[in-house]
């Protein structure tokens, strides 16, 4: 279904000329006078507005700061249209929380780049999980199936916390997503350091990320992740557990149980080796290298690397 956009402008042939270059890709509605337009995002709920900075009524600012401090609408994307030499227009509306602008007379091409990248940056950000910011599953799946389709070799690093729940029945949620925020910083910041331009890092959820790389660059990234993680995730302990090595905890019979610290696993699946024709391929590989790391204590990174001949 096409999105709406909504043009809120007093002059009949500038929102003909709007709404004729827009309607090739939008569905598009239009307000000729500020308290139409107000009324329309009530009634319509548009995907975007685009306003007129001055109107015989209500002035583009006002609309904007109106619909800003609207919870239902504070979040709609917004570009104000002003004339071609009016720089403090420009500013005044930045500052009441327009996201971009349009000068008059508009470029058509300009125009529609504008709102397409507006619509791309919304969508991935629903995409994104909100507590770190990272891509999720959905971007996840297209960016493996992109480098599947190319040719590409690939590395895939599947990396989560082990005793994370435990942590959280003694320390609660609250430092619980202090420590996934932690380790989401700690990825990125290997991934910059060790990885290439193209390298990927998303978050499935929970305590559960996923970087995809290059096979050269994969354990270098492993090795350094370990190493950060190991070091500041003592932080986030009292001194009493971190001189012990162990958090105590109650199970839900009631039992008295004890937990190492949190350590962190990194399952590599690469194509070095063989062919990998799908993601589900990656993520069934992926669970059998999982298995292997669950069983050796402490922090510890592994490469699947069966198959015989490289790619």
């Amino acid at each position: 279904m096409a999105k709406k956009v909504l043009i809120v402008d007093d002059s009949p042939f500038f929102r003909g000329q709007l709404k004729l270059s827009l309607s090739k890709e939008y569905n598009v509605i239009e307000a000729g006078l500020g308290a139409e337009g107000l009324d329309m995002v009530k009634r319509e709920k548009p995907d975007l507005a685009l306003l007129d900075v001055v109107m015989p009524d209500y002035s583009g600012f006002e609309i904007c700061r109106i619909l800003r401090e609207s919870e239902s609408n504070n979040l709609m994307p917004i570009i104000m249209i002003t004339s071609q030499d009016a720089q403090e227009d420009i500013l005044v509306g930045l500052e009441y929380g327009a996201d971009d602008y349009v000068k008059k007379p508009f470029n058509e091409r300009e125009l529609l780049s504008r709102i397409r990248n507006i619509f791309r940056r919304i969508d991935r950000n629903r995409n994104a999980n909100p507590l770190t910011g990272l891509n999720g599953n959905i971007e996840i799946q297209r960016e493996v199936e992109s480098r599947i389709s190319k040719g590409l070799g690939f590395a895939v690093i599947y990396a989560d916390l082990d005793n994370f729940k435990a942590y959280n029945d003694v320390y609660g949620y609250s430092n619980g997503d202090r420590i996934i925020v932690l380790t989401a910083d700690i990825i990125k910041d290997q991934v910059e350091l060790f990885g290439g331009p193209d390298d990927f890092v998303g978050h499935v959820g929970g305590d559960d990320f996923i970087i995809i790389t290059t096979p050269d660059r994969a354990e270098p990234i492993s090795g350094s992740v370990i190493s950060e993680f190991d070091e500041k995730v003592l932080n986030f302990y009292s001194e009493e557990d971190r001189k012990t090595g162990v958090i105590t905890t109650k199970n839900r019979r009631g039992e008295v149980d004890t937990f190492p610290l949190m350590t962190i696993s990194l399952a590599i699946v690469t194509n070095a080796r063989r062919g990998i024709d799908s993601p589900i391929e990656v993520g069934e590989i992926a669970a059998e290298v999982k298995k292997k790391l669950k069983t050796m204590p402490g922090s510890n990174y592994f490469m699947d690397r069966r198959g015989e001949s490289p790619q």
